[in-house]
Order: structure tokens, then sequence, then C-alpha cells
């Protein structure tokens, strides 16, 4: 990890000892705002190797933190420093947010080691001259740092202004899911997208749980039984790619509503199946299972580095017969053969994944929705074309919004008179046999049988899907 060298202007700006958490969770911080990175593929490749387990989670719990509750930070520190947070340079920025948030969020860190490091981490970055300001506002900070929050909201703010700074997500995106589900329900989601989400995965050989379950809880890793999937469970305590399951295949990690569509093909042995966007590749495992030696299964990228590191991760689950192909499907599709099994998991806004990857509700804006539309629209009729009489197509996205979802769907029904929605009991079928006993597969369902997860129901991302046949 790339790191500033320490001022050397004298004995009052030379930084003292920051512990590897904070310093891992600002860089990666750092590297989030002005890369555009992902804040989880960095915290992966910062935390191999020898980092401490205490350490890698709270350089995780501040910079995940950090990142869901930005709005809620710099509204605080904005009533100190009497100007914007963003007109400060992005190191003063950072190391003020992870300041306030460890003064507000954390219990078990003393608030002179939240200030103190703060004040360093400021001068660790060459910034040396913002340290007095740092410490001055953190201290003020300090001393009414539990102060209920609502008390401090402007009188004149709309009730999606207020829910945007209490539950720190853009007023926009707070608007629209006020005006299509309500308050009671908008709050629902916007506190499960503010809880850290369960680390669920996928098992891959569902008859050797007990051995699995036995060797993850001799690293220290507790695993409990999935909440939709009985092919799923969750783990705490650390991380599952430390262990010898992950390392020989056993185990993926993956969210269980993202395990739940591929299922939804219900594909058949020989099958030829199509996984037209299927970077980063967690859905084409079961369906190169499934079709088998006989079946053919193609997935498909537009971008040659991440087919490269699908084909890493297919070498770790020892996984043969998936053929990966490198294209871009808005164009006419470039296959003799047609398919009769086809998964389309579209590139959407990610608003079913905030708890996950809460970064993306500061870079997301309104009008790309209307992008991501045209795109996802484009896939879709593409994919169509390539689908076989009487297969079946999967349209998917991990995106609550509807000009993704239904819209997109909508449009592609009225261009194609060949193709038809699987009615809500054809699709609960598909699904039914890997649920957890108890759940009722047509409850995942609306009346137009299109399938969804509610972040917060059952602790899994937001995802929809529709099923479509050629007939």
């Amino acid at each position: 990890m790339a790191r500033a060298s320490p001022p050397t202007t004298g004995s009052s700006t030379r930084p003292m000892a920051i512990s590897s958490a904070r310093r891992i969770a600002f860089e990666v911080l750092r590297r989030v705002e002005a890369e555009g990175a992902y804040a989880s593929d960095v915290l992966h490749a910062e935390l191999g190797g020898s980092i401490k387990p205490e350490d890698a989670a709270l350089a995780t719990e501040l910079t995940l933190g950090v990142l869901r509750w930005r709005a809620l930070l710099d509204f605080l520190l904005e009533r100190q420093l009497k100007k914007s947070v963003a007109r400060l340079d992005l190191p003063v920025a950072t190391a003020l947010r992870m300041g306030l948030y460890q003064l507000r969020f954390l219990e078990r860190i003393p608030a002179r080691a939240a200030v103190h490091e703060s004040v360093e981490l400021v001068k660790r970055a060459r910034k040396a001259s913002a340290a007095p300001l740092v410490n001055a506002v953190l201290r003020r900070l300090a001393s009414d740092a539990k102060a209920p929050i609502e008390k401090l909201l402007p009188s004149g703010a709309t009730l999606a202004e207020r829910l945007a700074i209490l539950h720190s997500h853009p007023a926009w995106m707070v608007e629209r899911w006020l005006a299509r589900t309500g308050e009671s329900q908008t709050i629902a989601l916007l506190e499960a997208n503010n809880r850290t989400p369960r680390l669920s995965c996928a098992l891959h050989d569902p008859a050797r749980r007990e051995e699995i379950f036995a060797s993850l809880q001799t690293t220290g890793l507790h695993a409990e039984p999935g909440r939709l999937l009985n092919a799923a469970f969750a783990v705490s305590g650390g991380s599952p790619t430390r262990t010898a399951a992950f390392r020989a295949g056993h185990i993926s990690i993956q969210d269980e509503a993202s395990q739940s569509i591929p299922l939804l093909l219900d594909v058949q042995r020989a099958d030829r199946v199509l996984d037209l966007c299927a970077a980063p590749g967690g859905k084409t495992p079961p369906l190169a299972r499934a079709a088998g030696k006989q079946g053919l299964v193609i997935a498909a990228d537009r971008h040659a580095h991440r087919l490269r590191a699908m084909r890493q991760q297919f070498t770790r689950l020892g996984l043969e017969g998936a053929h990966l192909v490198e294209l871009d499907a808005t164009k006419p599709l470039p296959f003799r053969t047609q398919f009769n099994r086809i998964l389309v998991d579209a590139p959407c806004s990610g608003t079913g994944t905030l708890a996950r990857h809460p970064e993306i509700r500061w870079r997301l804006q309104p009008a790309q929705l209307p992008e991501f539309h045209a795109l996802q629209t484009s896939l879709l009729e593409a994919a169509l074309e390539s689908l076989a009489p009487g297969g079946r197509l999967v349209y998917s996205t991990c995106s609550l919004e509807p000009e993704e979802n239904e819209t997109v769907v909508a449009a592609a029904l009225d261009r194609n008179h060949a193709i038809r929605r699987l009615n809500k009991t054809e699709a609960a079928r598909s699904i039914a046999p890997h649920l957890v006993p108890g759940l009722e597969a047509a409850s995942f369902f609306d009346r137009s049988a299109q399938f969804r997860t509610i972040p917060g129901e059952y602790h899994t991302d937001g995802f929809f899907a529709t099923m479509l046949e050629k007939k």
C-alpha cells in the first residue's frame, strides 16, 4: 500500500504511531473517493497476509461505517466547520469523518485515541497545517458526540431531507422511495442499508456440510444456516477466504439472494446455457454443475480482465466445462446455436446492495437510471434473439428501481410477442426445492410473478428477477 512519507518540518509535526487498522481504513477511504474504487475490493487486497484479525475487523468497521454514515457525519462536522466538508482537502475530510465516526458509533474506543490518531493521520498525509483544525473540531464534537440528531435538524426540513440526514442517504433517493413505498417501508429500508450485512456463503457440496462446518470452526469461525437456501450458510468471527475450505473450492462468499438467481433458470442435464453478463462469476458455477458434462455453458463478459479473474475463480472451484467469451452483449450475439437457458444478470445501479457497498449511494445520480434502462433493454433484447423456442430466460438485477426492472421487462415484452412471462406457480416451482424448510416459494414473487428480495426481510441484498419463455 503506497503511503505518504512523514513530514520533516519539526518535532511538532512529526507523526506519531498510528494503528494499522486506522492506516488501512484511511487509505481505503482515500482510494474509494479519489479513484472510484470499491471498498470491498480494496479491503480484500489490504487485509491479506499478516494483518491481525482484530485489526482487519476494525479497519473494515471504520471503512464501511464512515461510508454508510457519511452524510450524517458531514452534517455534524459542518456545524462546527461553518463550511462544506467537500471544500476540505480529501485527507483532512477523511480524518475528520473517521474521528467522528469513532466518537459517535464505537463505544470501546476512547475519545482521546479517536482524536489523537485522526490528527496523526493528517500529519502523515502531509497536511500538518490542518492538524490543529482536526484536533479542535473533534475535541468539540467529543463533548456531545451522543447528542440526539433530531434536535439539530433544520426546522424547515422536509420529511425526505430529515430522513436523509438521520439515516445518511441522498435526499433524492429517499424521495423516490417515499413516493413509491411510503414512510414506514422507506425507514425500514434505510435502517437495513445501515446494518452490517450477513457474511453469507454458498456450500458447493451440501453432502459434506458437517465436515466443512467442522473445519471452519477449527479456524475460529462460527457458521449458521442460511435464511433462504438450504445450501447457504453465514459465518462470523473472521474471513472465510483464509480457510482451507475456501482454498479447496468447497465454499464461496455470496449473498443468498444472489445465490437464488441462477436457481430460477432450472437448468437440466445437457442444457445449452448462456450466462450473458457473467462477471464476477458467482452465478455461473451452479449453472455449469446443473448442465453437466453433456451440456454447453458459455459465460460472457465484455472486459478481458474480468474474464481472467473468473478463470482463476473457476480453477479454485475445480469447475470445468464453462467456456469464457469476451463480447459486447449490446450488439447482436455471435452464436450460431440458440440456448434453452439464458441468464441476463444485468449491470445496474446496485441500490439493492447499499449495505454491502455503501459508496454506491454517494456515487449514483438520478440521471444514470435512464442510462441503465437503455443498456439493460438492449442486453435483454439481444439475449432474447438467442433464446431457443421453449427456452427460458431470467432477467435480474440487484436494483430496487422500476426503471431497471419492471419497465425493462415491459419494453421487451411489448416489442417481442413471441415471449411470455412465466406465471407465479411456474416461477415458484423452480426455486421451491432449494428453500429452507418453512419458506413458501410463492411469497418471493409478486402478482406479476416477479421475484424480489428486500433488504432487511431475510438479511439479504435486494434482488429482482423475471422469468421469460419463448413460445
